[in-house]
């Protein structure tokens, strides 16, 4: 016996006849459910998968002496109690029982390793089972709960064979010396690591009277401690070697203005779950000095860490993230010379051990499910016979770590897929001189699916074949031609512009297989040996381009056929949803009954008023009216309701005109141009004769004919210059060369005599000429205004004139293109302005102006000069007009209407229709104007097909305060100052 001063030891009595075992260390392998860190992977498709497919074997097993037959039964907990040496009972030997008392557990706290306490959960403290007291734990392998004393002796009893007993205790006791030594040292990480395995720390007497079930169970225990200061050390070693020496490294290695945003990128919120890792390590550390060699339970302390939500919530943040963390970190390894030298560098550091940097970025990724096997497999060693909580406890963490893996795993994807979808846009190459934005690095963005696909090339009958890569967006489709360069680095060129989901239309995706020649790389003479690979087409084309923009493409199986055509119907359709419930200008119905034009259901005697030319919107009597002139006449009707009256015969007007008031002055005046005369009437006696207050004859003899008499008007339009309200139209004599432009002013009011003196031959009193007559070139068609000039649209350009002296205005054509011999740039803009239609100029800022074009648009400074690097956009329509409201654009053609942002020229809203034509945009520099706008309409009966007009509202986000767009300050515009 030992004396009271020394530590208490546990100590068995060997039976009489027994021999100490012949191999006191037996050669175990080493822990079989050791996971060593996932490998660096170029690509994770499944983090989770690299798991599944480990193998992880059955523990190993101590070789025991043949002569202990020791039971195997697992352990079960007993409540201990204080009980004298003297009353302690004989057990005996095969089938001891082990004990420790708190006095052991107080000696195994050296003074350097810190004694951390650990209040124990209500399944360890007996909720339900038996109980385990703070000061004292009991671990019994017996079927019996005998208890024992706090001596801490393993007792045995065999008659009269007390002779070899204090011998084998003395081995036994300077055997558990050494081992609190070794824990000491395995929590200090001063280990070996060949001898950081529980069988080495443990004595080979009490590993062979534990058994062979609770000997795996222990070291599996075992296990979780070490991989879990592993750990917590590579996390450290995170911040320590990588990221700290980031920050402070003079020179930089990253750009001091994106370092913050680069270490937030790659490590994202490891600091968090570092130190969640570093308390949970505390505890499972403390169980271990209090509980060592024969750690009861942990699962009271893992399940109070699965249940912290800040715990799950870190890791969520993180694995969700972290595919993007590893492409930034590799991105940066390829362009940054001083990054590649520097990670280079800190893999000699012995916490690195020359691992990768994605190693330690994919810990946390693994660590959880890691974790999740080893507790499987602590409970899978659990005696299911017994009371023990970790049969309550496991489960539940158990499921909370599957239940959170498996939500994160969607995460996974959808950070892999950005990462796809990053790489695809930095790689795509566009032909030279457009710009196409098509908002790739919004939010929202995705790469809904990607592919190889054939394509039979035009230029050959023989069956030559292109292989391409296909990859639908969530907004577009993009035909490309990959080509990896000699770096490695892949450029996908694209091959057709990219198609808008908006105008995507599908074709057939049923039509039986063809076949392609697939030559044999090896065999046959020359190599000329080849075989029939039947590919499966389908075919995609652009809406309003069917002819020109049709794609047949080609797969390998019906099956994935099947699958574009699953992804494509779903792309459209989530397409079409965003866009209606995003949409940045209602449509509005005014009218879809009133007008007809002949249909195939029409029958003789219906009424019809024929196709709508114009419209416009006015007030009058504090109502508001609506205008329309058809083929038919001019009729009118309060707005909102489809009742229109007919208040002039002028068939088919080319357009009409309200001019109401501006800046306080009242106007007044009906315009409509018809039959190549501009004519005017009181806009009070329209809507009088709208509502059958008044007479067609007395509107009739209002009229005022302002040109028209010897020329003929050919086009004219209602524009704001300053704080007049000007009427500018275009006529032309016969035999005469260039078109003659006038100014008329409209005249206040105020300053019209009562009674009026009808003079058919004059411009009458409402109207009076401003200035004098200018000439613009024969092909003139339209006048744009801006602030203090206007454009005047021909064939060769848009000639810029001062609209307040037309006789003496310096003439300027935009855009300048005269420089294009010395400038490839402008010259390729040249070219591809050639042939194209100007419909006008559109303001973008006080710098920067839009010249929009029939099927492209290009910017220009203030002074006429290509601007943006001469770059042009292209309309996925040609388009016939356009109109300007906000920040946006408008592009009419026959069967859509593209709205565009003015600054980027990028495709936000497309509505689409039949039969469509701008009837009413305003003046051309209002920008709080109602858009009126004709198509076909719904109806279709004996009367005919009906028009539909409608009028486009601007929409405003919800929740935002939008101020006025000015679109630069007037004063300081300083237009075509040459």
């Amino acid at each position: 016996m030992y004396s009271s001063h020394h530590h208490s030891r546990p100590r068995v009595s060997i039976p009489s006849g027994s021999q100490q075992p012949m191999n006191p260390e037996p050669p175990f392998s080493p822990y079989a459910f050791e996971l060593t860190p996932a490998p660096d992977r170029q690509h994770v498709s499944n983090l989770w998968d690299t798991l599944d497919s480990q193998h992880v074997p059955g523990a190993f097993e101590p070789r025991t002496h043949s002569m202990l037959n020791i039971s195997s039964q697992s352990s079960n907990l007993s409540r201990a109690s204080t009980v004298s040496a003297a009353s302690e009972p004989l057990i005996p030997f095969p089938e001891p029982q082990l004990y420790r008392s708190s006095s052991q557990r107080a000696s195994l706290s050296p003074g350097n390793i810190p004694v951390l306490t650990h209040r124990h959960s209500r399944s360890a403290l007996g909720g339900g089972g038996p109980h385990l007291r703070r000061e004292e734990s009991r671990l019994s392998l017996a079927s019996s709960y005998d208890q024992l004393d706090d001596s801490d002796h393993y007792e045995t009893a065999s008659a009269g064979s007390h002779g070899n007993t204090d011998n084998a205790t003395q081995q036994l006791s300077n055997l558990s010396l050494e081992s609190e030594e070794g824990l000491r040292k395995f929590q200090a990480g001063e280990l070996p690591e060949v001898d950081q395995e529980w069988y080495k720390l443990v004595p080979p007497e009490a590993r062979e009277a534990l058994g062979k079930k609770e000997v795996q169970r222990q070291s599996v225990l075992f296990e979780v401690f070490k991989s879990e200061r592993e750990y917590v050390s590579d996390l450290e070693a995170v911040q320590d070697v990588f990221i700290t020496p980031l920050r402070c490294a003079d020179p930089p290695i990253i750009a001091e203005n994106s370092l913050s945003g680069f270490i937030a990128e790659v490590f994202g919120n490891l600091s968090q779950i570092l130190t969640h890792h570093q308390r949970l390590l505390a505890a499972l550390f403390a169980r271990q000095r209090e509980q060592h060699p024969f750690v009861l339970s942990i699962a009271d302390i893992i399940l109070e860490t699965a249940l912290n939500p800040g715990f799950r919530s870190a890791y969520e943040i993180y694995i969700k993230h972290y595919p993007i963390a590893e492409s930034r970190h590799r991105k940066e390894l390829k362009r940054n010379s001083s990054y590649q030298s520097f990670v280079q560098s800190v893999s000699s550091d012995p916490r690195i051990r020359k691992r990768d940097l994605v190693t330690f970025l994919s810990r946390s990724v693994t660590r959880l499910p890691r974790l999740s096997l080893l507790l499987e497999q602590i409970l899978k060693l659990t005696d299911k016979d017994s009371e023990h909580p970790d049969l309550e406890s496991l489960p539940i963490s158990l499921g909370i770590f599957s239940d959170f893996i498996k939500s994160t795993q969607p995460g996974i994807e959808a950070a892999e897929s950005k990462v796809k979808f990053w790489s695809l846009c930095e790689s795509l190459q566009f032909q030279k001189g457009e710009t196409i934005d098509m908002d790739l690095y919004d939010d929202s963005r995705t790469l809904v699916y990607s592919g190889p696909v054939a394509r039979r090339s035009r230029s050959s009958t023989s069956g030559s074949w292109t292989d391409l890569v296909v990859a639908l967006l969530d907004n577009y489709f993009l035909l490309t031609r990959e080509e990896t360069r000699p770096n490695a680095v892949v450029k996908r060129f694209l091959i057709s512009r990219p198609l808008p989901l908006s105008f995507l239309r599908l074709g057939t995706f049923s039509d039986p297989p063809e076949y392609r020649k697939e030559y044999d790389k090896e065999g046959g003479v020359l190599g000329l040996r080849y075989h029939n690979v039947p590919i499966y087409p389908f075919t995609i084309y652009h809406a309003s381009s069917r002819a020109n923009r049709r794609y047949t493409l080609y797969v390998l199986s019906d099956s994935i056929r099947k699958k574009w055509f699953n992804y494509l119907v779903d792309a459209i359709g989530v397409n079409k949803a965003r866009q209606d419930g995003n949409m940045y200008f209602d449509v509005q119905t005014l009218s879809d009954s009133f007008f007809r034009v002949m249909g195939p259901k029409y029958s003789s005697g219906g009424r019809l008023t024929g196709k709508v030319t114009s419209a416009v919107p006015f007030v009058s009597g504090g109502r508001n009216f609506l205008a329309v002139g058809c083929a038919s006449g001019i009729y009118v009707s309060l707005r909102g309701k489809d009742e229109f009256r007919k208040v002039l015969d002028h068939s088919n007007p080319t357009s009409i005109a309200a001019v109401q008031t501006f800046e306080k002055k009242i106007f007044n005046r009906f315009l409509v141009h018809h039959d190549s005369v501009l004519t005017s009437y009181s806009l009070d006696l329209v809507a009088r004769v709208a509502v059958g207050q008044a007479q067609q004859k007395t509107l009739e003899a209002s009229l005022e004919k302002i040109a028209g008499h010897d020329a003929n008007v050919l086009f004219f339009r209602q524009v704001h210059i300053g704080t007049r309200v000007l009427i500018i139209y275009a006529s032309k004599r016969l035999l005469q060369v260039s078109l003659s432009l006038h100014v008329l002013e409209a005249v206040d009011v105020s300053e019209t005599p009562m009674s009026p003196r009808r003079n058919s031959s004059t411009t009458g009193i409402s109207f009076r000429p401003f200035g004098d007559a200018g000439y613009v070139p024969k092909d003139a068609y339209d006048i744009t205004a801006l602030v203090k000039t206007i454009g005047v649209c021909t064939d060769a350009g848009i000639v810029i004139l001062d609209p307040t002296n037309l006789a003496r205005s310096a003439v300027t054509v935009v855009p300048n293109l005269s420089d294009a011999t010395n400038n490839a740039a402008m010259a390729t803009l040249k070219s591809r302005l050639e042939g194209a239609k100007p419909l006008g100029l559109v303001r973008c800022d006080s710098n920067e102006l839009l010249v929009v074009y029939n099927s492209v648009g290009c910017y220009i400074t203030k002074h006429g000069q290509p601007s943006r690097a001469c770059k042009y956009l292209r309309w996925e329509t040609q388009a016939t007009s356009f109109a300007h409201r906000g920040v946006h654009f408008l592009l009419f053609s026959s069967g859509f209407i593209e709205v565009r942002n003015i600054i980027t020229g990028r495709l936000v809203q497309v509505i689409e229709s039949d039969s469509i034509r701008c009837l009413y945009s305003g003046p051309a520099t209002s920008s709080n104007d109602t858009i009126l706008v004709g198509m076909r309409g719904a109806k279709d009966d004996k009367d005919g097909v009906s028009e539909r007009i409608v009028e486009l509202v601007e929409t405003k986000e919800l929740g935002v305060n939008h101020p006025p767009v000015t679109n630069g300050a007037p004063g300081m515009w300083d237009e075509w100052d040459m």
